[in-house]
């Protein structure tokens, strides 16, 4: 019987801050007596769109403030992604609203439910989302989404005919982690879950690692 202690890992392929958190998590995987279960979410943007039209005027200009620093603190290469995973434009009102259409994060979230099922889920998430995040133009073209789907040890083309065939299974899938996500204490990403606790945001990483060896975690 494995002695692992295992965390849910509540993520968004659209969220820097889950970029960030990324590969700290998956250093710990291979690190520790640890098993992440790794439940991609839709992100707020598609999630709850209205988010955007009631926040201060302050938030945006702060949050690019803040991630841009953090992950040179944290020495990770940082770039808006073109193309957003996410299609959003501004409406007449000046409102950001979220497209009907959206080709590019149903797929990405879909193919992170499988590389879970597969158990690599967390290794799909380091790199697919370094690809986007992290200075790579264009990364939904030519082979750059395969080449990083090898590396987490995975074949983009088997998954993609799979979230063809299984569409309605995985968004199945994608609705009970965003269910559970809520019952877990937070509607944010990246949330880890661990206990009946919720760890918020790359920058509570420390304090779940904290808790993990408090209740026994022990090196690989």
């Amino acid at each position: 019987m494995s002695d692992n202690l295992a965390v849910d890992v509540f993520w968004s392929f659209r969220s820097p801050w889950s970029y960030l958190a990324t590969r700290r998590l998956r250093d710990w995987q291979e690190r520790y007596r640890l098993t992440l279960n790794f439940r991609p979410v839709y992100p707020i943007a598609v999630r709850t769109p209205e988010f955007f039209h009631s926040v201060q005027p302050q938030w945006f200009s702060y949050f690019m403030t803040d991630v841009f620093r953090v992950a040179e603190m944290l020495e990770l290469p940082f770039v808006w992604p073109k193309p957003d995973p996410v299609i959003q434009f501004m409406d007449e009102n000046g409102q950001r609203q979220t497209g009907e259409e959206q080709p590019y994060i149903y797929r990405l979230t879909r193919l992170g439910v499988l590389a879970a099922e597969q158990g690599k889920g967390i290794e799909f998430a380091d790199e697919v989302s370094t690809l986007i995040w992290g200075g790579t133009e264009g990364w939904d073209k030519g082979d750059h989404l395969a080449a990083a789907t090898a590396r987490a040890g995975l074949s983009l083309g088997t998954m993609d005919t799979q979230i063809l065939s299984e569409a309605k299974r995985l968004e199945s899938v994608i609705q009970t982690n965003q269910a559970h996500h809520e019952e877990a204490g937070h509607w944010g990403v990246p949330t880890c879950a661990y206990g009946g606790e919720p760890f918020f945001g790359q920058d509570r990483l420390d304090v779940l690692l904290w808790r993990l060896k408090k209740e026994g975690l022990q090196a690989r």
